[in-house]
């Protein structure tokens, strides 16, 4: 196995801008690759290590995506119940036109929601929102938050196109009401404790504060990397928990989950975090003509949308060196999974650096091939 060809690549980020970036690759439940590289924090006096936590931005989606579909599993509901049977106020929904607002004509299902099909948008300042964070004085919990987003009016119609949209944070309010628990309690019951996961939640604790790496900012016509607020933006609330970007982790938690996904829903420790027909589930193409080209504005080469996932639909035009139907997606700070069920893979790239086009176009890809060249796959 040559390791120097990823070694060197991730080296030579800095040269990009890149201040840091860790990467991890397991492989028939081994960890195969792990290289670490650059600075956590913007005096560049603290190395990045294995301690180091980050926001995981929209990787934390994949685990929102699992907690459903483990729901589900349990017949509790299905992909395509309407919405409005668990969350009552999505029943009388309201969709834009040229001509003012009419009345949905589809209900709002869960495949929508999980699918980016909703007709929901990712207006964090929408007045809904606003309102309910102003009343409740910053302690709105998400069920209210999620609730308060019912009055907002719907881009399309449910099921007719793809937009990136907090339909993911409305999953979590349905974790919420379906299991009866608060969406964190649910996580760590039923994902993050059996996995080992201990360093993984939407709660800044000291700890996880103690070793967050600084958080960048990029500008791509300079490839410069400059300090930014650490905080998220997706923290609506002090008691708001977003399942589309809320998660705090360390590589080596996120491996663990990624471990299991990649072998079938199993972790090496036998705990059954799916299915098979789950994972089977989330990695087939939900795309419609129409939904399949706002998705390819997203630049994902080769790739489609599953429920809640990119999905590799073809290689030929794309030179993608994973096998089809090879998922995981990424987050707003440069975090990049990766899941093979098929070679029983994962990678998982995170670096701490928001508004970086250049990771998802070019360093994301490059990462991914690598892997595979250096495995011989």
């Amino acid at each position: 196995m040559n390791k120097e060809i990823l070694i060197n690549y991730l080296n030579s980020l800095e040269q990009c801008g890149i201040p840091g970036c860790d990467c991890a690759v397991i492989h028939n439940h081994e960890l195969v690759f792990r290289h670490t590289v650059g600075y956590a924090d913007s005096k560049r006096e603290k190395s990045l290590t294995d301690k180091n936590t980050y926001w995981l931005y929209s990787a934390s989606k994949l685990i929102t995506c699992t907690a459903i579909m483990q729901l589900i599993e349990k017949g509790l509901f299905d992909l395509d119940t309407p919405v409005s049977n668990i969350l009552p106020e999505y029943k009388n929904l309201n969709v834009k036109t040229k001509k003012g607002l009419i009345p949905a004509k589809n209900p709002m299902t869960i495949r929508h929601l999980l699918s980016m099909q909703s007709g929901l948008n990712y207006d964090l300042d929408a007045p809904s929102i606003r309102k309910v964070v102003e009343e409740t004085n910053n302690e709105a919990t998400t069920r209210q938050v999620i609730a308060a987003l019912a009055n907002e009016p719907l881009e399309f119609e449910p099921g007719t196109h793809f937009l990136y949209s907090l339909s993911h944070d409305v999953l979590g309010a349905v974790v919420e009401v379906v299991s009866g628990q608060k969406f964190s309690e649910y996580l760590h019951e039923h994902i993050f404790k059996p996995l080992g996961m201990k360093n993984t939640g939407f709660e800044l604790t000291h700890e996880l504060e103690a070793n967050m790496s600084d958080l960048f900012e990029f500008d791509m016509d300079n490839m410069l990397s400059t300090p930014s607020p650490n905080k998220n933006r997706y923290f609506l609330t002090k008691n708001y928990e977003s399942g589309g970007a809320g998660l705090i982790s360390t590589v080596n938690d996120y491996l663990l989950f990624l471990d299991a996904m990649c072998h079938g829903g199993v972790s090496i420790d036998g705990y059954k975090l799916l299915s098979m027909e789950s994972i089977d589930n989330m990695r087939q193409d939900q795309m419609n003509e129409t939904s399949k080209k706002d998705f390819d504005l997203f630049g994902r080469i080769g790739y489609s949308y599953g429920l809640g996932v990119r999905t590799l639909i073809e290689r030929e035009k794309s030179g993608v060196k994973s096998p089809l139907g090879e998922f995981g997606w990424d987050g707003a700070a440069g975090a990049y999974a990766l899941i093979d069920v098929e070679n029983h893979l994962a990678i998982f790239y995170i670096q701490h650096v928001l508004n970086c086009g250049y990771v998802y176009d070019v360093i994301h890809p490059k990462v991914r091939d690598l892997t595979y060249e250096m495995l011989d796959l």
